[in-house]
Formats: C-alpha cells, structure tokens, sequence
C-alpha cells in the first residue's frame, strides 16, 4: 500500500478558471476533428478517424493520470492526448497528413494514419529516458482490442517494481505507483482480446483502469447485436470484488456528466496506485458526431430520434449547459471560447500543412529545374518538357509524383548525358527519402542485436555429459542471478519447472513473480511481456508448444513486430519469446508454420537453434540487447545429452550467421533445428556411397546469413538442397529466395536447387505419421542421390 495524496483544497475562482481551460482545450480538440474531415473530404488526408464526442470523459481521465502512468488505448483519444501536453494542433494535422518528420509528427513520423497516439520512452540514440517524469502513451494500432494486452503487461510492471527486491528502478519506476489505463470503444469489448485480458488483469491484481467509451455502436452496428444485455458493465458484475476478495471495482458514468466524470476517475486511480486492483469504468451515453470515420455517414444508420438525442446530449453542448447553470460562465463567454478555438485550429491547420508541403515543393522544383538540363540535350526534349511541365502544375504534390517522374524520363534519356545524371538524381533521393518510410524496423541504437558477437562456451577436462535441458536449466539460474529485472512466466513454467524442466527449481530459488505460472491464454502472455518490456523490465514470455503461437500471432505481428518502425525507433519492447517445436507427432501439436511464422513478424528475430547450448547462447545475447525475438527450442532434444559448459550465462550464439557442421564437395544441404540430426545422419550414409555433403544449419531465420556463408558453400559444391519441416513452399520458399535471389547463389548451380518439405497436411499421430508426413532420413538420401544421378549417371545408377 502506498501513501494517498492529500487533498488539496481550491477557491471557487481556481475551480472556475480549471474549468474553463478544460471547456476550451476539449472545444479545440472538437474543431480538429472538425477540420481535420474536411481535409479528409478535400483531398489533402487519406483517412480521418476523430475523437470528437468523446472529449469530456477524456478530459477527466487526464486529470487523474500521472507522471510515469501509461496509456494503451483507442484511436479517439486526441483530447486526452491533447490535455496531458503531448499533442497540439499543428502535431494533429501533422499526423493527418502523414508528416515524415518526428519533429513534426511526434506520434509516428508520418507511419500510421492520424489518431494513433504515442509519447517517446527512447531518445535519439535508443536510449531510455526517465518514464517517471514523463506521462507516458504506448503506441495505438488499428486492430480491434489489440491495444488490451500491452495494457496488462504495462500494468504487471507496477507489480513488479513494488514487490522484486533489487531491480534498478530509478528510469521507470517509483514504488510501483504508477497506473495503466486503457482506452477502448463498446463494440471492441465483443473481440475474445478484451475478455481475455480483463479476466487476465483480474486473476493477477494489477493496477489497470480500463474505460470503455459507450456510444452504443460499432461502426453502424447497434450494440444489441455487440454485447449480451448490451452493456458490459452489466456482463462483468461478476468480477466485482467483493471484502477482502480479489476482482475489480466496476463504476458507471455518464459521459456527458463533467463533475461526475472526474469524481469517477480520480476515485477509480485512488484505487488503482494504492492497492493494485484493477477498475473498469463503463463511460456510458456518449456521441459520435461525425460517425464511425471519414469514410461513410452516420446518417445512414440512425434514425431521427437518435440524431436529434445526440445533437442534445453532445458532452460538449452538456458541459456547456453545466457550466451556465452553475454560475462558471456565461453564453456569450462560451461563445468567445467557442469563436477563438475556430480560429487557433485553422491556423494550426494552415502552419501544418505549410510544413508538410513545403519541402515536397523544393523537391518538385529541384527535379523540375533538373528535367530542363537534360532535356536540353536530348532528342526527346519536347516529351520531357512536356513531363516537366505537368509536374510542375501539381499545386499540392507528393513525393510518387516527384520520383515516378524521374524514373519514367530516364527511359527516354537512355544512351545520352542526361541518363547518367537522372539516375544519379534518382539513386541520391531514393536513398534520402526512403528512409523515411522503411527506416527501424529494427533497432537502429548500439545496443542492437547484430552488435553481438560469439562468444564460444567452454569446458574443462571433465565435463560432463547431461541432459540437455540441464544446460537450459542452470544457464536460465545464471541470468535470474545477473539480472534482476529478468523474469520468465508461462503454462507450467513455475511450480513443475516447465514441461521439459528447462526451469527445473527456479520458482523455489527466485519467486513467484519472476518465474510464474500464468493460465491458458497466449495472446495475454505475449502482451505481458510487451507492456513490462516497454517498461525497462527483461521478461521471457513462454508459449508452450510452437503452434500455440497461432494464438498469438496478431499480437506478435500487430503491436511487437512493428513497435520499433511505427514509432521511428522512439519506443522498443526487448521481449524474448520462449517455445518449442519440431519434430513433434500429432495434428495438433506437431506444426512447424515457420513460413507463416518469419512472414508475419518482421521486425522481431526468428531463432532456430539446434539444441540447448546454441538455445542459451542466444537468451544470453539478447538480454544485452535490446530488441525482440522469437527462440524455438527443439522439443525432442532436451533429454539428448550435451556438455556442461563452465562459462554459463556468458556464452553468446551471434545472429544472422550459419554453422557449418560438416564440409563436402558434391551438395551443400541447408537446414535447422531438429530436422539436422536427420540431415546428418543422412549424409553419413550417402558418405558410404561416395556423396559428400557439406551440412549448414542456418540457426537464424530472421536475419538470414548475414555473412553469406551459404552461398560460398555453393561456389564449391554447386548444388543446393534445403531441408524443412514446413510445408511445400513455406519456409524453403523464403530460404530459397534469400541464397538464390539475395546472395545470387543462382550463378554457382550446376543442378536445379530444390526443397524437402513436409506434406501439405498436418503430420499424422504417432511416429509412422511423423515418418510418412514429414522428411526421412531415406527422404533426404534418396533426394540427394536422385540431384547426383542426374548430374553424373555414369556413377550414381538410377535408384529407383
């Protein structure tokens, strides 16, 4: 428990003034939303999705939020934004116009469309800033609820800094006192993320408050068709907590109801930071003037009784009204409010939108003044005046506008002068202006993953042979010891050590909190260590079994996978993701969906070691590091036998770089994961009949071979076989494209390359449904014998 503030007492006069600059920065923040669809509707912004109806709850909601609070919300919260300081007009319609420049767009760079909010917990360099003297918005993104299970894990962290001794706590933490608020609309509640996250949120007694905004629809579907008894205030009474009982206080409130409103929250954060219980507050009754977005009306859908309900009970024409009645101010006070906040807005908008044009102008220009040089020595100068001309008459143009231009002039300058300059032209602004649409999709500070290098484990004269899992084992002892701020939670992983025992006593040696059991809800227990890694902790979220990572998939690919690159490198999440796989027996558990695994989470490292030793290499790098990644362990290796190394916790396996585990001179056969011990045991064989095969595990998926070894394996052998457990065309498909595209092995072939996949089924049960679903050792012999066959018959007969 943590001490209350005191309630400091105000003069009528001091209430008076709060009030007032809440009606006038909430009045700003509607004529944004106002103006920002008109420049939706004129052309000069994609898409609008505005906040407008949802301004006074929002301003309550900030006046209860603190420095070192977090926010995880929903795409309406501009006012919010607007009232803790940062957004402001200019920075709004920055977003609105897709800004390229942090500078101006804070929030995104330009990257996601307006109304996704962000605060920056990194600075230039990477670096973290201090959270607790900050208020602090983690990252919107436009998946339905998906913002939920961040907020659990940005709401645990509080958890573990008020009750983990010996956490370095001075950038993002003081006591644990600091609250998590979500934001989400009453249609997003009906996705399984809301539910499983507040049921999560409730069984761990975290200090989160929810709010759900309530204007009774989800697009334009009324919320008798969204939610039992269409409210969820009412469906969730069953998790009110009750005397000394765990579970959430649960309040209502009329959005439209300014006093009650900030009672309401500054109650439900009381409750919160003190004592760690969770809180929805179920906004009820609010409006959204405008509809859904920019791209339909919400005239369509509601009828006149409604329209005419909500012209009345707009929070702000009720706040208005509130604010007459009770002597804080007069009509035509208001009005002057109303009339000034009109004003500022258009001119925020005008100074917005001159910055955002005007470079996109100079650039125009420059290309133009360009165009006339070359077309001045060529004999298509007429056709590229023309060009030059209309690009010039685009008043308000874009930067495709700009470099399609170019590329497209060049075709006619082909053999003359003017080629060599144009291309030059191009190749100078494709590289100053590309990166501001692709840069940091990893992390572009020191401390990144590629910045580590090997460091080989090591061993005395007596070492010994014990099961795998026990390298796993006292290498995760060694980190918990050098890490306080390490943690590691999922299905079995506390009491009964994991499944595998890879964590075999580690609860008993380092408590409940660090190494937990959570329940069966994977999406949660990425979100959780997404929200505590953002937050300075280093958790490892555990997922049972490979394919369990479908669960999770959206949340992975969503939120983690894009964090660094939707905020320019100003926010980071170095979560380590822990699961097992390969080589399993059964429809269900025996997935091996790496293909859709690397295509949908770019931006998170995808590691593939082939057994424990390479595994705690890798955990021992990355909690240098600061980015996340994926590390699949091999199920069937943990009671392998493998030596004890005497450097635990230091030794390191580097990323992005292969291992080459036999050399040969007729075929290079690349693999990993457990499908290498298959690999090699078939190359021993076709070693007995003269084939010599030269084995390369690739060991990082995501970043590929960084060193492009692969390829200098096939300048010697001149033959490719990849070897996977996916199906046809999954993950032998990117493999393929990387050495034969990337690394242009294609050059070195002598033989067509090919792939060994798995069936396109899901393997069967048992271990006959192993062998006849996915690669054999007999698979892999009679596929190597067959490219060698064809590349000298005279000494491999035919086979079969």
């Amino acid at each position: 428990m943590t001490e209350t503030q005191p309630k400091v007492e105000i003069t009528f006069e001091d209430f008076k003034s709060e009030v007032i600059q809440d009606y006038t920065l909430a009045r700003v923040s509607r004529e944004c939303s106002l103006l920002g669809r008109k420049e939706v509707l004129t052309g000069k912004a994609k898409f609008g999705i505005f906040g407008d109806g949802k301004e006074v709850p929002q301003l309550a909601l900030a006046k209860a939020f603190q420095n070192g609070d977090f926010r995880s919300g929903y795409y309406r919260d501009q006012t919010f934004m607007m009232a803790i300081g940062a957004l402001n007009i200019e920075q709004f319609f920055a977003g609105l116009y897709g800004h390229t420049d942090l500078d101006f767009d804070p929030m995104s760079a330009g990257r996601q469309m307006g109304g996704h909010f962000a605060t920056h917990s990194l600075d230039e360099n990477g670096q973290w800033k201090n959270l607790t003297q900050q208020k602090n918005s983690s990252s919107d993104i436009s998946p339905t609820a998906g913002q939920m299970p961040r907020l659990l894990g940005l709401a645990q962290a509080s958890k573990i800094y008020r009750h983990v001794e010996g956490i370095q706590q001075d950038k993002f933490s003081v006591n644990g006192n600091e609250v998590a608020w979500g934001t989400i609309g009453n249609a997003s509640t009906s996705e399984g993320l809301f539910f499983e996250t507040i049921n999560a949120a409730g069984v761990l007694q975290v200090p989160m408050v929810m709010s759900v905004w309530d204007d009774e629809y989800g697009i334009s579907v009324h919320a008798r068709y969204q939610t039992t008894k269409e409210s969820i205030s009412e469906i969730l009474k069953g998790f009110q907590r009750e005397e000394n009982g765990s579970g959430y206080e649960l309040f209502t409130v009329k959005g439209w109801d300014y006093p009650a409103l900030v009672e309401t929250y500054q109650k439900a954060a009381a409750i919160a930071r003190t004592e760690h219980v969770p809180v929805l507050i179920h906004v009820q009754e609010l409006t959204q003037p405008q509809g859904h977005s920019t791209s339909g009306s919400h005239e369509r859908y509601k009828n006149a009784d409604r329209l005419a309900w909500e012209s009345e009970f707009d929070c702000l024409n009720q706040m208005r009204q509130w604010m007459i009645e009770s002597n804080l101010a007069t009509a035509e006070e208001l009005d002057a409010i109303d009339e000034q906040a009109k004003k500022e807005v258009l001119e925020g908008k005008k100074a917005a939108w001159s910055a955002f044009i005007n470079p996109i102008k100079a650039e125009q220009k420059e290309l133009c003044e360009l165009l006339a040089t070359v077309a001045s020595g060529s004999a298509n100068h007429v056709f590229i005046e023309k060009m030059a001309n209309d690009l010039a008459s685009i008043k308000e143009p874009i930067r495709k506008d700009i470099i399609t231009t170019a590329r497209k002039v060049v075709r006619m300058v082909i053999g003359e002068n003017g080629q060599t300059i144009l291309n030059n032209w191009i190749a100078s602004y494709t590289e100053k202006i590309q990166p501001k649409y692709s840069s940091h999709l990893f992390s572009a500070s020191s401390n990144n993953a590629l910045s580590g290098t090997a460091v080989a484990a090591t061993y005395d004269a007596t070492a010994e042979e014990v099961d795998a899992r026990l390298v796993l084992r006292d290498n995760f002892d060694a980190l918990f010891a050098k890490y306080p701020e390490a943690l590691i939670f999922g299905e079995d992983s506390g009491n009964i050590g994991d499944v595998n025992q890879g964590l075999e006593g580690m609860q008993q040696k380092y408590g409940e909190l660090r190494v937990a059991d959570v329940g069966i809800r994977e999406a949660t227990i990425l979100g959780q260590g997404i929200g505590m890694a953002m937050r300075g902790l280093r958790p490892i979220a555990e997922i049972q079994y490979l394919d369990y990572l479908l669960y999770a998939i959206q949340i992975m690919s969503d939120d983690l996978a894009t964090l660094q690159y939707r905020t320019k490198g100003r926010q980071k999440a170095p979560l380590i993701i822990r699961t097992r796989g390969h080589r399993l027996e059964g429809i269900w558990h025996s997935g091996s969906p790496m293909g859709m695994i690397i295509n949908a989470i770019r931006g998170i490292h995808v590691l593939v070691p082939r057994n424990m030793t390479k595994a705690a290499g890798f955990y021992n790098l990355l909690m240098e590091k600061d980015e996340p990644a994926l590390i699949v362990e091999c199920l069937n290796g943990y009671r392998l036998k493998e030596k004890m190394p005497t450097n635990l916790g230091e030794f390191k396996t580097p990323i992005g770089v292969v291992e080459t585990l036999k050399t040969g001179t007729d075929i290079t056969l690349v693999s990993y994961g457990s499908t290498l011990r298959l690999v090699e045991q078939a190359a021993n064989e076709l070693e007995a009949v003269g084939i010599s095969c030269e084995i390369i595990d690739i060991q990082s998926l995501l970043p590929f071979d960084l060193n492009h070894d692969i390829v200098k394996s096939l300048a010697k052998t001149n033959r490719l076989l990849v070897i996977d457990e996916d199906v046809p065309g999954g993950a032998s498909a990117y493999i393929l494209q990387e050495i034969l595209e990337v690394q242009k092995g294609y050059q070195y072939l002598d033989s067509a390359p090919q792939t060994l996949a798995a069936k396109a089924h899901r393997p069967a049960y048992g271990t006959d449904g192993d062998y006849f679903s996915k690669p054999s050792v007999e698979d892999i012999f009679e596929k190597v014998y067959e490219i060698m066959h064809e590349a000298k018959p005279n000494t491999f007969a035919k086979l079969k």
